[in-house]
């Protein structure tokens, strides 16, 4: 009987599994209330297998797509083409917020007195954030989990890989089999997903409720409206227009990392879904996912865009401070300066906001208030956040696959199994 219900378990797509644990997580919470705290542990420990998998994945598989590349320039080609993709869609992230922001203008006689002020630290400055690309220690940064260091580091292992020709290939073959064994690996924690999504999804709904959620009403449908209007119309049009081809497909191979995404809130816990479903689904070939996905993991962050300006926008609504097109133009400049690099784990983008709101001529008295009084729902607007974030990694991942050339295009438009 029990093989005969895993045999059953096991023949049902995981994204189909994952999205019947969050339909169900959500459930659970409404009942339990309080209650579902009781089980969260069964979510954090997915959510630490993950985690366990990122650096060893990234660094892996990231040698070994560099290596496959066998020509030290074509790392900057798609690197380039990335980051100017990632830049493109952040600003049209940030329009969207704007628009939204003041067509539904949400900020409008909200009360922040009861608000219990949350000071916030002074994001890092650009500078800063620059040099921590370069890592003093590599270990250290393995350690830390610091992933842009860690980019770093396996992009100039596998450049030197190339250089050193014949003499490398003992290491080439290494890494190439290490990637292999990384993604089985993922494949094989991928399968605890619907267990640790229903108990994220639980612990939140549980906890946080739609009684918090409905006294933000209009900012909430106009967080995840936003995020929807930009994966649908920019993303999709990206895929349709620039990659020239069909979106139905690759909406399709995306809902694995997108289920993920919205139940752990984190761009980087999600890249391991994104990796397998970029070579699996998508039909995207080693050297690029494993260089354009976990960049855009950690600079890409188009739903944090949107959040942030659509957030400043409302501040400015809620405390009466009027905005000109040069403050409308100031909002986005800095929305995307804090957007890139910043920290891709739950709420990261709650202690950014100060530099964006200080733009605005806000006080840091002020900025504590708005803080204070998004926090306790804030991490259900994260959710769709995420998901927006790691929607526009893989769309422009499937762009840079098709102007390289490296994209399994049967594999793209295969239809799935069930």
């Amino acid at each position: 009987m029990i093989r005969s219900l895993a045999r059953r378990w096991f023949a049902i797509v995981l994204w189909k599994r994952i999205l019947a644990a969050l339909v169900l997580g959500a459930l659970a919470g409404l009942v339990l209330g309080q209650a579902a705290e009781q089980i969260k542990w069964i979510g954090d420990l997915f959510i630490r297998m993950i985690r366990m998998l990122i650096v060893p994945l990234v660094f892996v598989t990231l040698v070994a797509g560099v290596t496959a590349m066998k020509d030290p320039k074509r790392l900057g080609s798609i690197g380039g083409k990335a980051i100017a993709l990632y830049l493109g869609t952040t600003f049209f992230a940030i329009v969207i917020g704007i628009m939204l922001a003041l067509i539904f203008r949400p900020g409008d006689g909200i009360d922040l007195s009861g608000a219990e002020a949350r000071p916030v630290g002074e994001p890092g400055s650009l500078a800063d954030r620059l040099l921590g690309i370069v890592p003093e220690n590599p270990f250290a940064a393995f350690a830390e989990g610091n992933v842009l260091a860690v980019i770093f580091f396996a992009i100039m292992v596998g450049a030197g890989l190339i250089l050193a020709a014949e003499r490398g290939k003992p290491l080439v073959d290494l890494f190439d089999a290490g990637s292999e064994t990384m993604l089985k690996v993922t494949g094989i924690v991928m399968e605890f997903a619907p267990f640790g999504v229903f108990a994220l999804v639980a612990w939140v709904m549980g906890t946080v409720g739609p009684g918090t959620f409905l006294n933000v009403f209009l900012l909430a449908v106009a967080v995840y409206l936003g995020c929807f209007l930009h994966m649908l119309l920019v993303h999709g049009a990206i895929v349709k227009f620039l990659a020239r081809l069909p979106v139905l497909p690759f909406f399709r191979g995306v809902r694995e990392p997108q289920l993920v995404g919205y139940s752990t809130s984190s761009s980087s816990a999600t890249l391991p879904a994104s990796l397998s479903a970029a070579e699996h689904n998508l039909g995207i070939q080693p050297p690029v996912a494993s260089s354009v996905l976990p960049l855009g993991a950690t600079v890409n962050m188009d739903g944090t865009a949107l959040y942030v300006a659509m957030i400043s926008i409302f501040a400015a609504q809620a405390f009466g401070i009027p905005l000109d097109l040069f403050g409308y133009l100031l909002i986005g400049l800095t929305t995307t300066l804090v957007s890139v690099g910043t920290a891709s784990v739950p709420s990261a983008s709650l202690f950014l906001m100060a530099a964006v709101l200080d733009v605005i001529g806000m006080s840091a008295a002020q900025t504590a208030i708005v803080v204070g009084f998004i926090l306790p729902f804030d991490r259900i607007l994260d959710m769709m956040r995420t998901v927006a974030n790691v929607t526009g990694d893989l769309a422009v991942a499937t762009v840079v696959a098709v102007w390289e050339g490296e994209i399994d295009r049967e594999t793209y438009m295969a239809l799935p199994t069930e």
